[in-house]
């Protein structure tokens, strides 16, 4: 008797791992594409989003800029935050324009310094991938440009001090706001290949977990035509978004975000 529950449980692991398929159970999950597959549809699709946003027309995008900040000023989730991680827009990776945004958490930075509110945006610090997210109160003082043209955050202060590194503060942060390439409707984000915001993401998560810290609010911005019907392809290290902002309002994906949408 021993011998045939052993002979069975060995058929079975073998027909499992053969994808077979045993009468009478349910059928397993396709296998995953192979990662060289996955990195071609991403590489395809990247470059059909890029060919469709250069040609966008001015008075169309600027109209989805305005029409996506406002959404994302008048959501409770944005008013709520205190700590928040924020894109600063670059016109030459045409990306959602944040200006209007920034503005907004500059201005209550000021206004209520007591209260603990501050703005971090992203400095690159090499091409592996790696990026830090620093406190900034200005962006005419605080911001310069980058070898590839992009506005960051100085690593010192006027007078000469460290900047408040995100990653070093002993209190959590409420929201990102992230730029992205593509996305889908069920909360996949596709960058645009240099893995920065996947691995921070992933090493910040990771901290507030370790910390105890309430997970952040993890919310994109799209234009129209960044917004795929099918699933964009992602890998295990690809981090999902809990809502994307388009000109046409906020999609949640996320319970909690639903449930906060909805209330």
């Amino acid at each position: 008797m021993l011998r045939r529950r052993l002979h069975l449980c060995k058929l079975v692991a073998t027909m499992a791992a053969k994808h077979v398929v045993i009468p009478g159970s349910p059928s397993p999950p396709p296998p995953p594409p192979p990662l060289d597959a996955l990195r071609q549809q991403k590489k395809a699709l990247r470059t059909l989003v890029r060919r469709q946003l250069r040609a966008l027309p001015p008075l169309a995008k600027q109209q989805e800029d305005e029409a996506i900040q406002k959404h994302v000023l008048a959501a409770d989730w944005f008013r709520n935050s205190q700590r928040v991680c924020a894109y600063v827009s670059c016109a030459r990776l045409q990306e959602v324009e944040t200006s209007k945004i920034m503005a907004c958490l500059l201005q209550r930075q000021h206004e209520f310094p007591g209260v603990k509110k501050k703005v971090y945006v992203p400095r690159i610090e090499d091409k592996e991938s790696h990026m830090c997210m620093l406190h900034i109160t200005n962006t005419d003082e605080d911001l310069v440009a980058n070898s590839m043209n992009i506005l960051e955050p100085t690593p010192l202060m006027p007078l000469g001090d460290p900047r408040a590194n995100m990653m070093q503060s002993n209190e959590p942060v409420d929201l990102f706001l992230l730029p992205g390439l593509a996305f889908d409707k069920k909360g996949g984000r596709l960058g645009r290949g240099g893995g920065y915001y996947d691995l921070f993401l992933q090493n910040y998560l990771l901290l507030a977990k370790d910390k105890g810290w309430k997970k952040p609010w993890l919310v994109a911005l799209a234009y129209n035509v960044q917004i795929q019907e099918d699933l964009v392809p992602m890998t295990s290290t690809d981090i999902n978004i809990d809502a994307l902002v388009s000109c046409n309002g906020i999609l949640p994906f996320s319970i909690q975000m639903r449930n906060t949408s909805s209330s």
